[in-house]
């Protein structure tokens, strides 16, 4: 298709062209490489055939053709079968002018020696939170010595030099209301799964944010009523959701806009990992919204600490989301276009020893 173009012949990614049927059509010399096999050996072969991936793809593919829009997916391990799996990041987008046809870039993250980026980025990231906990501890006693001392010099001020120390209480109370969320994402604790109805936590979520920072946005709950319990913790769950919810209220046009809150099974979701059968992600809660969409320069890192596309943002929101997703075993994965975007939860079922707790109690 664009094989003979310089920019195609130059990108130094693997990248590859998939039709309308998740069959390679084209792919770059990086592509050759990576996959240690020739353009001809691999033209026509069904990309999931050749390319494992450790969390379950086909499915999200198939909705950003449908949708043409990117998707984008970050450490992930992949392996080709001619070479063992290799810590990645993947970008898919539809090729314009191509019905059907996907763009799917692979970007290796590797590290020197033998330590995984994974292991790396994990590392580094606990290492930052860390030093931003202990600060966050020795800079909330000095600010609050800066407010009541603002405090008390507003008591014998004349009224047209309030307007400053105003400034510095409100400023200060800011920065400690940012500390403090340092310091939550650093001592979450590990969730106390159980069995928990999803919608409980759906309705009680959607409630609060109707009072509170969602007050202008209307929110639609499509449910599937038939869905079984999770295996989850219900009070962190409810704080992915606010969290997403408030993401989106944040994101929505001046006199708010429209959130989806949608849920359904999907019997073939199952987070591969190298060696085992899986762990089987039926459940599906997805959170929608009518937004602008994530920028473009930060869709790849919205889940990293720190990064936030809004002015005076935390970075922490979307981080802790991931987090406690992770820490469920659970899955996150968005897509994003100018006025849609959908975060979408992938959880387990509660087990059967799980539900018995339940009836005890």
């Amino acid at each position: 298709m664009i094989r003979d173009t310089t920019i195609w012949m130059s990108l130094p990614v693997a990248t590859l062209l998939i039709d309308a049927e998740d069959r390679i059509a084209d792919l770059n010399p990086a592509a050759e490489g990576f996959f240690n096999s020739s353009a001809k050996a691999l033209f026509g072969s069904p990309i999931w055939d050749k390319l494992a991936v450790d969390v379950p793809l086909e499915d999200a593919l198939a909705r950003a053709r449908a949708n043409s829009s990117p998707l984008f997916v970050n450490d992930v391990d992949i392996g080709t079968g001619e070479r063992a799996p290799v810590h990645c990041n993947l970008q898919i987008a539809p090729l314009l002018g191509h019905a059907g046809v996907m763009v799917l870039m692979i970007s290796p993250r590797e590290l020197a020696g033998r330590i995984s980026q994974s292991q790396g980025v994990k590392s580094a990231a606990k290492s930052a939170i860390g030093m931003a906990e202990m600060l966050a501890h020795e800079i909330k006693n000095p600010l609050a010595g800066i407010t009541g001392a603002a405090q008390l010099l507003s008591m014998n001020l004349a009224p047209q030099d309030l307007e400053l120390t105003d400034l510095i209480v409100e400023e200060s109370r800011r920065i400690v209301k940012l500390l403090e969320q340092v310091e939550q994402f650093g001592n979450l604790r590990p969730p106390m799964l159980g069995a928990v109805n999803m919608h409980d936590v759906l309705d009680r979520a959607r409630r609060s944010a109707l009072l509170g920072f969602g007050a202008e946005m209307k929110i639609n709950e499509t449910y599937d009523p038939s869905l079984p319990l999770a295996h989850a913790d219900g009070d962190q769950l409810l704080q992915v959701v606010l969290n997403l919810l408030k993401n989106a209220s944040e994101a929505a046009p001046r006199g708010g806009g429209t959130i989806w809150l949608r849920t359904y099974f999907e019997h073939s979701f199952r987070l591969r990992r190298a060696g085992a059968a899986g762990r089987a992600l039926p459940l599906q809660i997805e959170v929608i919204d009518d937004g602008p969409g994530l920028p473009p320069d930060l869709a790849n890192d919205v889940f990293d600490p720190f990064v936030s596309g809004r002015e005076n943002g935390t970075g922490l929101g979307l981080a802790l989301v991931s987090k406690i997703i992770s820490d469920h075993d659970g899955w996150i994965a968005v897509e994003s276009t100018p006025g849609r975007t959908v975060f979408r939860l992938s959880l387990p079922v509660a087990p059967q020893s799980a539900l018995v707790s339940k009836d005890d109690d």
